[in-house]
């Protein structure tokens, strides 16, 4: 493996090359067993979603009219522009087998 010397030194400080440059043996860890978590009541789940979702910023009306502009617009330029080449090379092929 070609690396530089930065690499090759950064490595070496986390311990996964060796002195020499060689891969260094880590030893390998089973997973840790997870805890049991123990489930969330509905209500206190519905307590926690209210929370978060007081945290969200809403756009105001007018930046979500202008976003609906821009997608509509969005919309309609690519439907054209599939449109017109879906006529163009139709027309070619059929051109080009007559």
């Amino acid at each position: 493996m070609s690396m530089n010397r930065d690499t090759r030194r950064l490595l070496q400080r986390q311990g996964a090359l060796g002195a020499d440059g060689a891969p260094a043996r880590q030893p390998r860890q089973a997973p840790a067993p997870r805890p049991k978590e123990e489930r969330t009541p509905p209500r206190q789940f519905l307590r926690e979603v209210r929370g978060e979702l007081r945290k969200v910023v809403w756009p105001t009306k007018p930046e979500v009219i202008n976003y609906s502009i821009i997608v509509l617009i969005t919309v309609v330029v690519l439907t054209a522009l599939i449109a017109g080449l879906d006529w163009l090379f139709g027309t070619a092929i059929l051109n080009l087998y007559e």
